[in-house]
């Protein structure tokens, strides 16, 4: 069988997998970038990993703003506390006034 040069990157088939695959992705920016007639692919290969950097920063931020929120209504589901908690931590994150976690 040929071909998996790249970790079979050619069958990414969601974020999961791309994530996953990061390396290989950048490998591939470079090799189109390498080919000097396929500038246009490497430019969209850049841009998708562009794209997925931007994605982590801004999901890692907002999973850092809902985890108390997430933690409290498990926890009520889960009758380890009370539905008092999922009130404390939604008025927690909505004081969040600058969008960031706090520190």
């Amino acid at each position: 069988m040929s071909g998996g040069s790249f970790n079979y990157l050619c069958y990414v088939q969601d974020l999961e997998d791309l994530r996953s695959q990061r390396h290989d992705l950048e490998d591939m920016a470079s090799r189109l970038a390498g080919l000097g007639y396929a500038q246009d692919a490497a430019r969209e290969t850049e841009e998708l990993l562009l794209l997925l950097r931007q994605w982590e920063v801004r999901a890692t931020a907002r999973v850092a703003r809902l985890t108390d929120v997430w933690k409290a209504v498990e926890w009520w589901d889960s009758s380890d506390s009370g539905e008092d908690g999922v009130h404390e931590a939604l008025a927690k994150y909505r004081n969040d006034t600058d969008g960031l976690p706090t520190p």
